[in-house]
Formats: structure tokens, sequence, C-alpha cells
């Protein structure tokens, strides 16, 4: 790491008077969609990672991960001081690459965290994925859940930011309407299971053979194939996570014929609304092939 260019800044200065200790050096750490963050260096020999916005609120962060430790035992970072603008976590060592030996690691957690029931879908209070609120309100139908919760509300807002063109919008609304419908007919049993929401391979850290920590979850209660569907989305993990997953939590062939191209149209509409025209072409395949 190096020292900070011209000193310590404000953020830096927040976490010294949050954690009581000087910071000695710092470095910018690429990635994520949520403000700024940095890699510290403090006074008493302790590395901690500091994100920073004023437009995020990372308490619910925060709240996120002290959900995760506590209640699913998953690895995850240690939160050490958070506010409505400033998350201060332990560091952990690790890399994005990943193994053989840590996606069957990894499908082992998450078949695992999957196995924690909910009484209905939705969670506790509304959570973030990346820097959007996520609505959770309880809910006891999943078709309805997923349909107002997810699909409506990420094509609203991906609509009112001017990137889902009304086209798209509108079949999005005709496939949230005819949920209620394709579930009663494909009669797959769908419970409430916890899942962190938000798998991808910039979210992983490995060490060896070992998951060393799943960063930046937007948990709540839902399908855990909604998990599968996003890791599939964006290959966070290979045929050995599947194997190892499946071992715990059998999988059946609704998946693969439609529900998995459905649980890819929320993250798709996630991914509109931050970045536009790139994953239009993505989205409407997926609406194509779920016949809307």
């Amino acid at each position: 790491m190096r020292p900070s260019a011209g000193g310590v800044d404000a953020v830096t200065a927040h976490v010294a008077r949050a954690l009581g200790v000087a910071v000695v050096r710092s470095a910018p750490l690429a990635g994520g969609q949520v403000g700024q963050t940095q890699r510290l260096l403090l006074a008493d020999g302790r590395e901690v990672v500091v994100k920073s916005s004023a437009g995020t609120p990372l308490e619910v962060e925060a709240f996120m991960l002290r959900y995760l430790s506590e209640r699913a035992a998953l690895p995850v970072p240690d939160v050490l001081y958070a506010d409505g603008e400033l998350l201060v976590e332990g560091f952990v060592e690790g890399s994005t690459r990943t193994t053989q030996g840590s996606e069957r690691h990894a499908g082992a957690l998450l078949a695992r965290l999957h196995g924690i029931a909910g009484d209905a879908f939705g969670f506790e209070r509304d959570t973030l994925i990346g820097p959007f609120p996520l609505p959770n309100a309880w809910t006891s139908s999943w078709p309805a859940f997923y349909a107002e919760k997810r699909l409506l509300a990420f094509a609203r807002l991906a609509a009112e930011l001017g990137r889902l063109p009304d086209s798209l919008r509108d079949r999005v609304e005709r496939l949230a309407a005819s949920l209620p419908a394709r579930f009663a007919a494909d009669g797959a049993h769908t419970a409430p299971a916890l899942i962190h929401g938000d798998v991808w391979s910039g979210n992983v850290l490995t060490n060896g053979e070992r998951i060393a920590a799943f960063l930046d979850p937007a948990i709540c209660f839902a399908d855990s194939e909604v998990e599968l569907a996003f890791i599939d989305l964006f290959q966070t993990f290979g045929p050995a996570f599947h194997r190892a997953y499946r071992a715990v939590r059998p999988v059946d062939a609704g998946y693969e014929r439609w529900r998995r191209d459905l649980y890819q149209v929320q993250p798709l509409l996630v991914h509109v609304a931050l970045f536009g025209g790139p994953y239009l072409a993505g989205l409407e395949a997926r609406l194509v092939r779920l016949g809307v």
C-alpha cells in the first residue's frame, strides 16, 4: 500500500475517529457500484476495508453482513463500524480466482444457507442490491412477490432512468402478470429460503481450495433457485459447484426448462438500470424464450 495522496483525507479521518486509532496508509480498491472503497493500515497493525458513499445507506449492508454471520455462519467480512455514509470491514485476504475445491466449498456453503427457511417471501426490512433499494415486504405468494417486488419494481426503475424501452417494459409486465398461471401449471414446490442474492465473481474471495468470504450481499427469503440463476447468468462457478450444491439440494428439471430464464430477468433489469444498452439483448433473449 502507498500513503494517501495529500495526507489523511476526510474518509480516513472519519475512520480514525470511529475506531479510535490512527490510519497509517491507504490504497484504493477497485470494484463495486457503491461509492469508493479503500484498504487501510491502522496504527495498531490491523488492516481494514472502508466503503464511503453519500448516497447509499451503508448501514443496510452492515446489517446484512452481520445477519449472515450471526444467523447463517456464512463467511463474510467482520463489520467494525457503520453509519449512513461509512462502512468499515475487517480486511479478508483472498483472490477472486476459483478452483474446483473452492467451488465445491461454495456449493456446500450456499446449500446450507438455502436450508435456512423463512415463514414468507421477503425480509424483515428492505435491503440493497448494488446502489438500489431492494423491496422486501413480506408476501405469502412467491409468484406475487417475484412479480411485484422484483420484475415490476426493477422494470419501473430502469424505465424511470431512461434505460428500458417501453416495448420491453410492456413485455416484462406481461411476464409478471402470467406468473400465477405459469407456477400453477408447473406444479413445483417453492419455499422461502435465505439467499445471499449477489453471488458474482467480484463478490467471492477464495483462499486456495476454500471460500474466504462472500461480499456485498442482497439478502432476502426467496426461491433458492434465484441464487442459482444469478450464478449461472454471470458464470460465477462451474460444474464442481453445481455437483456439490445438488448433492445437498436437488434441483428439478423445471429450473433448466424455464425458471432459470425467469429468474435471470430480474438481475438483467438491475444491470439495465445500472448500465443500459449492453444488457438489453440478454433481457430480450430471456423474454423470447419465456414466450413474451
